[in-house]
């Protein structure tokens, strides 16, 4: 079973950047920007998941 969406927690990083963790799955990244971080996540998740049981949306939430 899959789910069709993964949202990720992103946080401001201390030293600059981002940190994101993903709800429920054991996905961590970070990214020196925005526009990094969104690829940085991305890539996270093609990595973890099978291509079957890829979420097909990523929400990335700023806290």
């Amino acid at each position: 079973m899959h789910s069709s969406e993964i949202i990720f927690e992103v946080t401001i990083a201390a030293e600059g950047g981002y940190d994101a963790r993903a709800l429920g799955h054991s996905i961590f990244t970070q990214g020196d920007d925005w526009a990094d971080l969104k690829a940085m996540v991305r890539d996270a998740v093609h990595c973890h998941f099978d291509a079957d049981a890829r979420p097909r949306v990523i929400r990335l939430h700023l806290g």
